[in-house]
């Protein structure tokens, strides 16, 4: 890597993305992080209500899909790794739903806990054509009691000793699961254990991540953490800003998603930016969720900073290209190249 911030090409070819597809498929994860219910209702709107000037959705189709942390933890079992989920969820009817779409993935549920004073937390998204209409968010973001906490932290552990886990992936939806008490016990239980840690961060525990291998936030994210305002294309201050950060939290890179700009990695004394590939949109929902599933196990696969930000790149532009939150298709991925 250099010093300069101007975004470059990469010599990666499809033998390097099947080796490192190769490579995931001998990692074991584990997926920390607050989960949910992505509730999906599509329909056609041919009036407006008489009761008030909305629309009326009359639905042809529903579904549910696993999101958030779960999300997360689908994209690393598609990409091939043994895959591990712990949260938080309630006792309620949605907890059933979303034990039920876990068992039709074949995700293990021994990482969930349920607790009769927690929310199990659903998006519903309300879709006409491939306008989105409503998001309805039913859930609560209040921290974890103590008892909750500790019972977290302590079946994280025990996964950890008894699965030999490469890397633990922090995903926080601010919804309360993570903490800075149950954070900075499982930081320092990862490093003394030689396992290496990769986040998605919030702004609520931005400042809680310090130690971390991979720390992934969106431009906004960042912004909002340092309360800063850094233009998306200004990749000299980013550069500035993002070894100060790396540096002062001793964290070992930063990966920065700037949606149309690209991505920017930095390991606190180089930098470097990779452009947006022009894609088809359809949703940019769980974009986010690709990258860090991608860039974790490339960092736990020995992959070079330059690899890392540029697969998971491409990998999150992918995924765009899909309605709704779906994980990464390691085949199309591999496509990308093959006609280098």
């Amino acid at each position: 890597m250099s010093d300069k911030n101007n975004s470059v090409a990469t010599s990666i070819t499809s033998e390097d993305v099947r080796a490192y597809l190769e490579a995931f498929k001998t990692k074991s994860i584990l997926v920390v992080g607050d989960v949910m219910i992505d509730s999906y209702m599509w329909g056609k709107v041919n009036r407006i209500s008489p009761e008030a000037p909305i629309p009326i959705v009359s639905v042809s189709n529903s579904e549910s899909r696993l999101g958030g942390a779960a999300n997360v933890a689908l994209n690393i079992k598609a990409l091939g790794a043994v895959t591990y989920l712990c949260s938080v969820i309630g006792t309620d009817y949605n907890s059933d739903v979303f034990k039920q779409l876990m068992a039709e993935k074949n995700l293990s549920t021994e990482g969930i806990i349920c607790n009769s004073g927690r929310k199990t937390t659903i998006k519903t998204r309300i879709i006409s054509g491939s306008q989105h209409l409503l998001r309805v968010d039913d859930e609560i973001d209040t921290s974890l009691d103590q008892k909750t906490s500790d019972e977290l932290v302590g079946r994280i552990e025990k996964i950890c000793k008894e699965k030999a886990i490469d890397l633990i992936i922090f995903e926080d939806y601010d919804k309360g699961v993570l903490s800075e008490y149950n954070l900075s016990r499982l930081i320092e239980f990862a490093k003394a254990a030689g396992i290496r840690t990769a986040v998605d961060p919030k702004r609520r525990n931005f400042s809680f991540y310090k130690n971390v291998d991979l720390f992934k936030p969106n431009h906004k994210e960042f912004c909002e953490g340092l309360k800063c305002e850094i233009p998306k294309d200004d990749f000299s201050l980013l550069s500035e800003q993002s070894q100060q950060f790396v540096s002062s939290s001793n964290i070992g890179m930063l990966l920065l998603t700037l949606s149309e700009h690209g991505v920017f990695i930095s390991n606190g004394k180089e930098s470097k930016s990779f452009p947006a590939v022009i894609r088809d949109i359809a949703d940019v929902s769980g974009a986010g969720d690709t990258v860090i599933s991608v860039a974790g196990l490339l960092l736990c696969s020995g992959a070079s900073c330059q690899d890392i930000a540029f697969l998971s790149n491409i990998a999150g532009g992918l995924v765009c290209e899909k309605a709704g939150v779906v994980p990464i298709d390691p085949q199309s991925l591999l496509k990308e190249f093959n006609n280098e």
